[in-house]
């Protein structure tokens, strides 16, 4: 360009075919065959607007357990321990409507929530929510039209009490469909002569829910099922601050370099600095119980002099894990990897292995001494990611019995026999944590704070699974009118 003239020519895709067009298309035109079917209940998916549809909810939920929705069919159980259970969560294929394994059991572990004031009368404050209390037994009834929307059904769990007696938490689990607003897709073209193509999709979810109040602490867990095969595991916190009184009413009477182990939040009230964590236990079975775990690390590669304009670019390198060590992960920001379950037996139609992988969102990790007594009870907390091969007595991350526990039957104790876990049925564990510095806005109640992680297909379909999903138009909302 600065010279005017044509200084050299490069094609270097002589010889290389050009790729078909079939099944490209994505214009609701080209996809909808008008034939009135239901494409495995993918296509019909709309965004629901406020008032429930006079047919009612786009769900169906089976013997009181099994929920069946877009594609989607999946058991759910109020246990008294974990809470809410996710079980055989198969996808149905929209290309070939086969039944895809995906989840043979999700569940929340165990929940390590140790206090960082290290005096005599708050040393101890170093729960296991699950297994020392029952995150199960801990859970409220959901309160309709506030925990759950109008449209949302519930379920109900049955516990045995102290004296043998069953009874039964009413609406302790709620299932809703989902939709804020977003887009599950969206292409726009720029103009073309005679031609205006402006294509999106709505993204609409479904919700599973429960809430536990375990002492001052509310915890809220979604287990969020998407149409493109996507899992969203959510954990919300809210409820109440455990905090200590103090004799100060202002920070100018703290003495300078005291440590408070909080903030002040009110007059003679200071809140106490915690972590919450949560560890979630997932029996993958990606097609099938045989699995791999795969980490594919990204790093710069650098160009030789004269290669490339280019000075460096990012290299993706497959790694897969023979061994539990292998597979430990702590999560770093400049050393980014994607963490895959793979099936190595089944591949797609251009030969990838078919899987899911976890994408973490917002976490933190335990800035505790791995010596100090809580943290050795709390090692399942010392990994983001932890795999393991299936055995049906290592259930809870913190051990069968966790009461006076000292640690010698954990996540990280079963992890050092260091098993092979190559095309074995394997259990991925995940830990969501949370460093809750208290301020201010937290008190007298706290609003919600969230985190999740994501379980998302890779490889999994032959392409976007909602590629097909028609559009939501107006004379697909409920119609409300006024009675007399």
């Amino acid at each position: 360009m600065d010279t005017g003239k044509v200084v050299h020519i490069s094609d270097r895709g002589a010889g290389i075919p050009i790729p078909a067009a079939k099944n490209t298309d994505y214009r609701g035109a080209a996809n909808d065959d008008d034939d009135g079917t239901d494409r495995f209940g993918y296509q019909t998916v709309r965004a629901p607007s406020m008032e429930p549809a006079p047919e009612g909810p786009g769900f169906q939920i089976e013997d009181g357990h099994t929920v069946r929705w877009a594609g989607w069919e999946f058991h759910l159980k109020a246990d008294a321990r974990a809470g809410l259970i996710v079980s055989r969560a198969t996808v149905q294929d929209p290309a070939t409507g086969a039944r895809r394994e995906g989840i043979y059991k999700g569940m929340a572990s165990e929940l390590f929530v140790p206090y960082m004031d290290p005096t005599e009368a708050w040393s101890f404050k170093t729960y296991m929510d699950a297994g020392e209390y029952g995150f199960g037994l801990q859970a409220m009834p959901l309160v309709p039209l506030n925990d759950c929307p109008r449209h949302a059904r519930y379920m109900d769990g049955v516990f045995v009490a102290a004296d043998g007696r069953p009874y039964v938490r009413e609406n302790m689990i709620c299932v809703f469909e989902r939709y804020a607003g977003d887009i599950a897709w969206r292409h726009s073209e720029s103009p073309i002569t005679g031609m205006d193509i402006r294509e999106s999709r709505p993204k609409v979810t479904l919700v599973a829910r429960m809430a536990a109040s375990v002492a001052n602490y509310d915890y809220i867990v979604d287990w969020e099922f998407q149409t493109d095969g996507l899992i969203r595991i959510k954990v919300g916190l809210s409820g109440i601050l455990m905090v200590k009184g103090t004799p100060y009413s202002h920070m100018n009477q703290v003495r300078r370099n005291e440590e408070m182990h909080g903030t002040l939040l009110s007059e003679n009230v200071i809140g106490v600095i915690h972590d919450h964590y949560v560890t979630f236990r997932l029996d993958m079975d990606v097609d099938g119980a045989d699995n791999s775990f795969v980490r594919v690390d990204m790093a710069r590669q650098d160009t030789a002099p004269g290669e490339s304009p280019r000075r460096s670019y990012l290299k993706a390198t497959r790694h897969v894990a023979s061994t539990e060590k292998d597979a430990r992960v702590r999560l770093k920001l400049y050393e980014p990897a994607e963490f895959h379950v793979i099936n190595p037996t089944k591949k797609t139609r251009v030969g990838n292995p078919v899987g899911y992988k976890v994408v973490p969102a917002g976490t933190a990790g335990s800035l505790l001494d791995p010596e100090d007594p809580p943290q050795k009870r709390g090692a399942f907390t010392n990994n983001q990611i932890w795999v393991t091969p299936y055995n049906k007595s290592e259930e809870w991350a913190g051990g069968l019995f966790v009461y006076q526990s000292k640690g010698e039957d954990t996540l990280a104790t079963w992890s050092e026999r260091d098993r092979p876990i190559e095309n074995k049925d394997l259990v991925l564990w995940y830990t969501l944590g949370f460093h809750h510095i208290p301020c201010q806005e937290d008190f007298p109640i706290m609003p919600t704070v969230s985190s999740s992680f994501d379980l998302k297909p890779v490889n999994f379909f032959e392409s976007n699974p909602i590629l097909k999903q028609r559009p939501t138009m107006e004379k697909d909302l409920p119609v409300c009118a006024a009675t007399a």
